[in-house]
C-alpha cells in the first residue's frame, strides 16, 4: 500500500517572513514574541490606512453588528453610499463591487470582449494583472502563464511606455488594452505623460476600450485619487482592490457611463461583492484618506526619500508617492539588512530593485528608520 505523502493544512503560496505577525498598529506590526517591525511593504501595498486604524475598526464592528451580510439579492443603503463614494473619489461613474484585482481584472476584459464583439486584448511588457484565465493571457510571466496557453486569449504585448511602439501598433482588432500605470513587479517601473496622452488617442481611434488596472497605484498612493488623476488621462474602466478597503477583502470595477450604459442586468455578478463589510470599510478608508490628507503626506514622504536616500547604497528612487522602489547593485543584501534591522520591504521582478508601498500614513520615526537603515548599510566586499 503506497502512504500518500505527508502536506501541510494549509497549501504553500508564498515564502513567508521568518515570524509569525499577530498584530498590526498604524505603520507597524508585531510578531508572537512581542517585537515590532516597521512596515514598508503594507501587506503588499493593502494597508493604505494603516493597521487596524481606529475609524477602520469601528466601521466594521459597527456594521457586524446590524448586518454581517447580504447579496446583491437586496438592496443596501451601505453598499449604495460606497458607490456613491468611490465613483465620486475616481471620478467615475459607475461601479461593480467584487472581490479581490484578479476579480476586478477578469470583469474589465470580460466586459470590453463583451461590448466590442473582438477576440484579442492588447497588454505590455511587463505588466502583471492577476491569476484567472483572462488575467493571466494578459499577464507577462511565463512561470505562470505557460501551463496555461491553450486557453489564454490571443493578446498583443507591446514595450511600455515606448511612443514608437505605440505609434506602429494596430489597435483595430483589440477589445481592450490594459496597464498598470506604474508597473509594480516588473520593478516599479513608469511611463510618460505623453505616452499615456498617446494612449488614450490611439484607443479613441480604433474603438478599444482603456482599462487601468490601478489595484496598487490607486487609492491616494501617488498622491492623487487614482493614477487616472496623475497623468490627467481618463481611462474607459479602472479596476480596483488592495487598498480600497484597507484590508478587507474586496474589488471594484469602475467604468465611465459609456461603458456602463450598454450593459444589462446579469452581465456581472457576485455573491459576496459588494458585502456589507467590506462598503463600510470602503466609506471608512476613503473618509481617513481625505480627513487626514493622506494623499499630501504620500507625496511628501515621498520626495523625503529621494533627497534623504542620495548618496547612499540606493543609485535611483523610482515610482511616484508611496509605489516607489530603490534601485540598487546590493539590492538583496540590502534587503536582509534591512529585515534584521526589523524593518520589512518588498522584492520585485527585478534583482536590482526593492519596492516601498507602506501605509499612507507612514510615520516620521519609520521614514528615519529607514533612511538609517539604508546609509548605515555597508555592501560586503567581493
Amino acid at each position: 500500500m503506497v502512504t500518500a505523502p505527508t502536506v501541510p493544512a494549509l497549501l504553500p503560496t508564498y515564502a513567508p517572513y521568518p515570524f509569525p505577525l499577530v498584530r498590526g498598529e498604524g505603520d507597524r506590526v508585531f510578531d508572537d514574541q512581542g517585537q515590532a517591525w516597521w512596515d514598508f511593504y503594507g501587506g503588499h501595498c493593502v494597508c493604505a490606512t494603516g493597521h487596524s486604524h481606529p475609524a477602520l475598526v469601528k466601521a466594521v464592528a459597527d456594521q457586524a453588528a446590524s448586518l454581517l451580510f447580504y447579496s446583491a439579492a437586496a438592496a443596501l443603503p451601505v453598499r449604495d453610499q460606497a458607490a456613491a463614494q468611490i465613483t465620486a473619489f475616481a471620478g467615475m461613474d459607475s461601479v461593480f463591487f467584487c472581490n479581490s484585482g484578479a476579480e476586478a481584472n477578469e470583469n474589465a476584459l470580460k466586459v470590453a470582449l463583451l461590448l466590442t464583439g473582438r477576440k484579442k486584448l492588447g497588454a505590455f511588457q511587463g505588466g502583471w494583472h492577476g491569476r484567472t484565465l483572462l488575467a493571466l493571457s494578459v499577464t507577462d510571466d511565463p512561470k505562470i502563464t505557460e501551463p496555461f496557453a491553450e486557453h489564454l486569449v490571443p493578446t498583443l504585448r507591446l514595450p511600455f511606455g515606448d511612443l514608437a511602439a505605440l505609434a506602429a501598433a494596430d489597435f483595430s482588432d483589440l477589445a481592450g488594452v490594459i496597464l498598470e500605470p506604474i508597473q509594480s513587479m516588473a520593478g516599479i517601473k513608469t511611463a510618460s505623460a505623453e505616452w499615456f496622452r498617446a494612449l488614450r488617442a490611439k484607443c479613441d481611434a480604433s474603438g478599444t476600450l482603456l482599462i487601468f488596472d490601478e489595484i496598487q497605484t490607486g487609492m491616494g498612493r501617488m498622491g492623487t485619487p487614482f493614477a487616472a488623476q496623475f497623468y490627467r488621462v481618463r481611462p474607459d474602466l479602472i479596476t480596483s482592490a488592495k487598498g480600497l478597503a484597507s484590508g478587507v477583502p474586496m474589488g471594484a470595477l469602475l467604468m465611465t457611463s459609456a461603458v456602463a450604459s450598454q450593459l444589462k442586468g446579469g452581465d456581472l455578478g457576485s455573491t459576496f461583492g459588494g458585502g456589507p463589510l467590506a462598503c463600510a470599510a470602503l466609506l471608512a478608508t476613503v473618509e481617513v484618506i481625505e480627513s487626514e490628507k493622506l494623499m499630501a503626506h504620500a507625496t511628501g514622504a515621498a520626495a523625503r526619500l529621494r533627497k534623504e536616500l542620495m548618496e547612499s547604497v540606493v543609485t535611483e528612487v523610482l515610482g511616484e508617492g508611496l509605489l516607489l522602489g530603490l534601485r540598487s547593485a546590493h539590492a538583496a543584501a540590502l534587503k536582509k539588512h534591512l529585515l534584521a534591522q526589523n524593518i520589512l520591504v518588498g522584492g520585485s521582478g527585478d534583482p536590482t530593485v526593492l519596492r516601498l508601498m507602506p501605509p499612507l500614513n507612514v510615520s516620521d520615526q519609520a521614514l528615519r528608520a529607514l533612511i538609517s537603515a539604508i546609509h548605515a548599510f555597508t555592501p560586503e566586499q567581493p
